[in-house]
């Protein structure tokens, strides 16, 4: 019996094996889920959760370093025009994306050090400049801009963070994947 907690919601399909590259100290969950047609990559020292879905059949998928990728995240989902061409989603470095956000793809960019909250949305083809931060349910359209150190409500509303604590944020996020190193069991060969 293993003492590790196993999930209660019921087996995602799979769907094409895509072409991976990964960066020899990540760490992903054998429960996460890729899939697709296209390269993945994703760089050092980041983190997969369980049941994180990264999708490439309508582009490859870029994973900088040292990014969390949380469970029941979509990366890569197809927009709502449903058109499948080659179009990329790329996360930079220090990237976090919270429990059930989804980046549609479409040469969609997010920005070094942004975090994406709960349950938000970015759109396709949008682009998220450094250290942003989408507050939970927060919706970014398809192909909007967003200036670097823009902060977004769910309720519309931004402002720009002047508190100048990117590097504060980048050195948590450092040890943040040290602790989930050693809590999530990693087999990257499984996605070979």
């Amino acid at each position: 019996m293993s003492s590790k907690r196993h999930s209660i919601l019921p087996a995602v399909s799979a769907g094409p094996k895509p072409p991976v590259q990964f960066s020899s100290s990540i760490t992903i969950a054998e429960s996460a889920l890729l899939t697709g047609t296209n390269l993945i990559t994703i760089s050092s020292e980041s983190v997969i959760h369980p049941r994180a879905k990264l999708d490439s059949l309508a582009g490859r998928i870029t994973i900088g370093r040292r990014c969390v990728v949380h469970e029941r995240t979509m990366i890569g989902a197809i927009g709502t025009s449903g058109k499948v061409t080659e179009q990329a989603v790329t996360l930079g470095d220090y990237v976090t994306v919270e429990v059930a956000a989804s980046i549609e793809a479409g040469n969609t960019i997010i920005g070094e050090g942004t975090t994406v909250g709960v349950g938000s949305k970015v759109g396709a083809g949008a682009v998220i400049g450094k250290h942003c931060t989408l507050t939970p349910h927060t919706e970014v359209p398809a192909g909007e801009v967003i200036p670097d150190f823009t902060v977004i409500y769910s309720n519309g509303m931004r402002r720009i963070d002047k508190r100048g604590v990117a590097d504060l944020k980048n050195k948590g996020q450092a040890r943040q994947i040290d602790v989930l190193r050693r809590m999530i069991p990693t087999n990257p060969a499984k996605f070979a």
